[in-house]
């Protein structure tokens, strides 16, 4: 034995106090001649480490804190728990966890956005055990390809759409069975029904001017009033069209009607037509909702305002009685016009389409079936869809090319793009359609690194991101 000397520890508090473990510990000798190190100190199972002022429980208090909250509420929480630790000390608890040798046997990969729109990076998921394995500073093909290089052993690989896994993917992983998302490919079809009816909405406007069955409420063009945001459409539309026509280019457009690119765009690809359909007023039209009803009511012979009002505010009006004696003064005169058909936004004709029919209410089910009739675009894009749902649904992979032809063959231009779509990534979407593997567990992932991100927003860098994302698991 060389001597001994005291240390102070602190420990967890106790009772709600702080406290101290002051502990006598020996130093001895080394007598290997090899040895760099002339004395040693003894260390206490569970209680001390090396070069360390706190005990073993205390840091694993702190690293826990450190993990979940970070820097600064993590200080917050220690000052009120008594233990005695900064932001800066809770972060110098945090280290990295070592990255496997190998890729998982199911590996899933997807993006998460630092900045949206701006900066993406990349999160490795191992899809048997849901654990995190690894994160990438960036989404390119080069980068995951590097990763897939030095971790080999991947033997399916889940992922979305996304061009740039794909290429990395053949380049480093080529004999890993590579499969496609089923949400994402849900989320591309649902995109392309309800561009189909955004347009066909003049369709459902003559079926409800024909008088269908139950008759449909949506703002259209001709009942539009020339409010300022139809004002501001028009104008827009025109500046666009005639600064395009003289050959600017779309950044010096933007520039000059401090608008953005993708309006500018919109503008130029759009028709007149279809932007106006989706013009709206943004003022708050609290009677028109209750105007087919109040026809109704009066129709009936209910015309007394006061019985009225109650009626409607039991409906979920919350306008005043002023605004509804004002129309009634209509209704006598007869000059009232005849209240709007109710037309599904295409939004919702998607949702019932999307959804299985079992799922529906009797009411959802009649109103699809007048967006139907009245559209045969939207009768094929709805048979169509049912069709791949069920092809999700029931793992029936190997009828996918047939559908595509389908789907190609048909007049539902969205629809016929996206099953073209699908053609250039078969083998992976069959895949998907085929096997149980998906990315559900990524995309779970995906949402807590949101969570962490948004904690630490401003304050920290790519390496406390990666570890606080790793060290969560």
């Amino acid at each position: 034995m060389h001597s001994t000397y005291r240390r102070n520890l602190s420990e967890r508090p106790l009772g709600g106090q702080k406290l101290v473990v002051r502990l006598r510990v020996r130093r001895f000798f080394c007598d290997r001649k090899s040895c760099t190190r002339r004395t040693f100190v003894e260390q206490v199972d569970r209680l001390t480490e090396r070069h360390r002022r706190s005990s073993v429980g205390l840091k694993e208090w702190l690293t826990t804190v450190a993990v979940e909250l970070g820097g600064r509420p993590g200080e917050r929480l220690c000052r009120k728990l008594n233990l005695a630790a900064g932001r800066t000390r809770l972060m110098g608890l945090l280290e990295e966890p070592p990255a496997p040798g190998r890729a998982p046997r199911v590996l899933g990969v997807d993006e998460f956005a630092f900045r949206r729109g701006r900066r993406y990076g990349t999160i490795l998921v191992d899809v048997e055990t849901g654990r995190v394995v690894d994160v990438l500073p960036d989404r390119t093909s080069e980068t995951f390809a590097a990763w897939l290089t030095a971790h080999p052993g991947a033997e399916i690989i889940c992922r979305d759409r996304t061009s740039a896994y794909t290429k990395a993917i053949k380049e480093a992983a080529p004999a890993a069975l590579e499969i496609a998302d089923r949400w994402h490919l849900l989320r591309n079809l649902s995109d392309a029904v309800e561009k189909t009816c955004h347009l066909h909405r003049p369709c459902l406007k003559k079926h409800a001017e024909r008088g269908g069955d139950r008759p449909i409420r949506m703002p259209l063009v001709d009942a539009l009033p020339p409010t300022r945001i139809v004002q501001r459409v028009l104008h827009h539309h025109a500046e666009v069209t005639r600064m395009v026509a003289a050959g600017y280019p779309l950044s010096d457009i933007a520039r000059r009607l401090g608008l953005d690119r993708k309006t500018v765009r919109r503008y130029r690809d759009t028709s007149l037509d279809h932007l106006l359909n989706s013009a709206r007023d943004r003022r708050t039209e609290q009677l028109d909702a209750f105007k087919p009803y109040l026809q109704q009511q009066y129709a009936a012979g209910i015309t007394n305002g006061q019985t009225l009002f109650q009626q409607i505010r039991e409906r979920g009006f919350r306008g005043g009685y002023s605004t509804l004696t004002a129309y009634l003064l209509t209704l006598q005169a007869g000059t009232a016009p005849a209240a709007p058909a109710e037309i599904p936004s295409p939004r919702r004709i998607t949702a019932w389409i999307m959804r299985n029919r079992d799922r529906l209410s009797t009411k959802e089910i009649e109103q699809l079936d007048q967006a139907r009739l009245a559209c045969p675009d939207i009768a094929r894009a709805c048979d169509l869809t049912r069709a791949f749902t069920d092809l999700v649904r029931k793992r029936r992979g190997q009828l996918l090319p047939a559908w595509i032809r389908r789907a190609e063959q048909s007049d539902v231009v969205p629809v016929a793009k996206f099953a073209a779509f699908l053609r250039q990534d078969l083998d992976a979407v069959t895949a998907g359609l085929t096997h149980e593997w998906s990315s559900g567990k990524v995309e779970g992932h995906v949402n807590r690194v949101k969570t962490i991100k948004r904690a630490i927003y401003g304050r920290a860098g790519f390496r406390l991101l990666r570890t606080r994302i790793l060290a969560e698991e």
